[in-house]
């Protein structure tokens, strides 16, 4: 072999070597890295706990009943025929409520709906509640109305009325706020969801009532559902329900909006003022509206008669997807009931109640009760004799006190586990319902051809606490 290519296998021979032993020292250190704990530096970002500042309380009435139709020269004119009285109130030492009335251009006569605004005291939301009543009794149009002053929202559920021939029903949409709304009404009938011309991009200025007829929107549907979805300002969405049967009227409601679709449903307060087979009464007086807007679901509906404990025989009903369905419940003695359905996807319903179907009667549609974890103001129309009822569906005893805003007697009232109770309350007041175990409750007004109700919703709840990273 030559010096030369003695050399050349020397060199390489080195290299090789050097890049083994270099190889070897990297797999070391790899493993020693992983193997090894290494110093570490950990700092604890700044951070700035706060609550925001609370927004003002804002609640809006549904205002007086209108009336369609009553111009011969005007078919489609709106008119106010009964003013609604309201009663109002906050809790003790806290400044009232401003009020104003928001603008309704297309009814003629009468005045606008209450708006109550309250601005927070020591950064703590204060707390409104009102509810308002009106009776009319004329040979075309007939009966009593009540509802709660509610928070607009972005979405909500009507469960009542009728586009059928001889309801004259009204969607009202009120925008108590400072800029306009868009609203879209999808409508829940025999085919499915639609969105019907009429109730796409509704446009409802701020500081103003919408009217929009149920039939312009759902003609022909006998059991309409309505879905409000509102964008730019939240808007408090109701429908007043109201029927003619040949030449004489059948009754009239104000319909309260549900905030959104759950797989249990509690009605409670549900008046029966006739016995079945009694003159004027009847069998189909009761009926219960569900709707399963999403998928299709597996119902079970118990009645149970106020004051007694656990539940009546449970009756089991399918609902398909986006259509709704009616339940009748016939044989109801006079007294008070609860309607409880539990289905296995997220639902809404409402109960129709009738005193009957002659001349001088009324109808109420309830709507279900939320459940009430922690103190909540109410407040009780003018009317006849209002009856609060309190559901209890946990497994041990609640006990609610009800205070009077304004000084006055403190009711205490024991719900017995899986129980319901009632109590009387007068009317054109305000209480604060404080349970100390979740309940729900609703307010029944019942008198001779007059009937509604009013579930008790629980308070805003405050800000919660956030965490701002500077």
């Amino acid at each position: 072999m030559s010096d030369r290519r003695m050399f050349r296998w020397a060199t390489t021979s080195a290299r090789m070597l050097a890049g083994t032993m270099v190889s070897i020292a990297a797999a070391v250190a790899v493993v020693t890295a992983v193997s090894v704990s290494w110093p570490t530096l950990q700092r604890q970002p700044v951070t700035v706990s706060t609550v925001p500042a609370p927004a003002a309380s804002v609640i809006a009435c549904d205002g007086g009943l209108l009336s369609i139709g009553r111009d011969a020269l005007n078919a489609a004119a709106l008119g106010a025929v009964a003013s609604q009285s309201v009663t109002s109130g906050v809790r003790d030492e806290v400044p009232a409520p401003a009020e104003h009335r928001l603008e309704v251009p297309q009814v003629t006569g009468g005045e606008g709906p209450a708006v109550f605004t309250a601005p927070p005291q020591d950064r703590q939301r204060v707390e409104v509640a009102a509810a308002g009543s009106a009776t009319v009794a004329a040979k075309d149009f007939a009966g009593f109305a009540a509802s709660a002053c509610r928070p607009p929202l972005l979405e909500s559920w009507l469960v009542g009325g009728s586009g059928a021939t001889g309801a004259a029903d009204l969607v009202l949409l009120s925008n108590p706020g400072t800029v306009a709304a868009t609203v879209q009404l999808t409508v829940y009938g025999a085919s499915g969801a639609q969105t019907p011309p009429g109730g796409t991009d509704v446009i409802v200025p701020a500081g103003s009532q919408r009217v929009v007829p149920l039939a312009g929107v759902a003609l022909d549907e006998a059991s309409p559902v309505v879905r409000v979805s509102a964008v730019g300002a939240p808007v408090h969405a109701s429908l007043q329900a109201s029927i003619t049967r040949t030449l004489t009227p059948g009754g009239a409601d104000q319909v309260g909006a549900i905030g959104q679709p759950e797989t249990t449903q509690t009605i409670t307060g549900v008046a029966v003022t006739a016995a079945p087979g009694a003159d004027g009464a009847s069998d189909a007086a009761t009926v219960l509206r569900m709707l399963s807007p999403s998928s299709d679901a597996a119902a079970r509906v118990t009645v149970t008669p106020v004051g007694q404990s656990g539940t009546g025989e449970p009756r089991e009903i399918s609902l398909v997807a986006g259509q709704p369905a009616e339940l009748a419940l016939p044989g109801l003695a006079v007294g008070s009931y609860t309607v409880e359905v539990v289905a296995d996807a997220p639902i809404v319903s409402a109960v129709w109640q009738a005193t009957g179907f002659a001349a001088g009667d009324d109808f109420a549609w309830y709507t279900p009760s939320p459940q009430v974890a922690q103190p909540s103001l109410f407040a009780v129309p003018s009317g006849p004799p209002a009856t609060l009822t309190l559901v209890n569906s946990g497994e041990a005893e609640a006990t609610v006190a009800l205070v009077p805003t304004g000084g006055g007697d403190v009711i205490e009232v024991s719900v017995p586990p899986r129980g319901t109770v009632t109590t009387r309350l007068p009317s054109r007041a305000v209480y604060s319902l404080e349970p100390d175990a979740p309940v729900r409750a609703a307010v029944s007004l019942t008198g001779d051809g007059a009937l509604a109700g009013i579930p008790v919703w629980p308070a805003d709840a405050a800000a919660p606490e956030i965490v701002v990273y500077p």
